[in-house]
């Protein structure tokens, strides 16, 4: 353990508590900004991968900073590094540039021979890396089934409808609502959120028997992330 804790045989020896307050600081920050991002996200493009970024970035951040630790020479080196992989290389996919600042950091810790800092901030990042797999962080789905139905009634009778789609889902939004010229009636496109989505042919079954129904059908909805 003493090689562990006091491995780093750079001018200024790491703080091995600090360097773990710090990982775990940055890491608790990063996770509740990727979860606001979830959250407050509106555009068209979700993208699981920048979520899982922002997890991981503040931590591999932190870890850089420990190894610059006010060295200017290992600064402009760092700068030098960023630069190639920067205009020499383009990557598409968001998390295979966590991967690169990782492998920075691993080389730059090694090479100024901070031992124990390059050994815990592995451990720190594979550690989230694969708690990002694992758990699928990151990953949404604001709805399970797109309902689609014709409704022959009229509005006044449509709680009928949406008292039997509130027994199933915990979240009922319309998506349009259209009618025809000459058709009773109107057709009617709803997103659910299920209780349980092992109950949707239940769901439909109901539906189908439902007096003012006359066709009903369904697409389940996939998670809307990018991956």
């Amino acid at each position: 353990m003493d090689w562990l804790l006091f491995g780093d045989v750079a001018p200024t020896p790491t703080n091995v508590f600090a360097l773990i307050l710090s990982i775990l600081l940055a890491f608790l920050c990063g996770h509740a900004l990727a979860l606001c991002y979830i959250k407050t996200h509106s555009g068209m493009s979700y993208s699981r991968t920048f979520v899982s970024a922002l997890l991981v970035i503040p931590v591999l951040t932190a870890l850089v900073m420990t190894v610059l630790d006010n060295n200017l020479v290992t600064a402009f080196g760092m700068m030098a590094v960023f630069a190639i992989v920067r205009f020499r290389n383009v990557l598409r996919d968001t998390l295979d540039t966590v991967y690169i600042l990782c492998t920075l950091f691993i080389g730059m810790a090694s090479g100024t021979q901070k031992y124990t800092t390059v050994i815990i901030g592995t451990l720190a990042a594979l550690t989230i890396l694969f708690y990002i797999s694992l758990t699928s962080f990151g990953s949404r789905n604001r709805y399970d089934l797109v309902l689609n139905l014709h409704w022959d009634k009229t509005d006044t009778d449509l709680p009928t409808l949406l008292n039997l789609l509130n027994r199933y889902s915990s979240k009922t939004t319309i998506a349009s609502q259209r009618t025809v010229d000459g058709v009773q009636g109107m057709d009617l496109s709803y997103r659910l959120l299920m209780r349980d989505p092992n109950r949707t042919n239940e769901l439909l079954n109901h539906i189908r028997s439902l007096d003012g129904v006359s066709w009903v059908s369904s697409v389940k909805a996939e998670d809307e992330s990018e991956y």
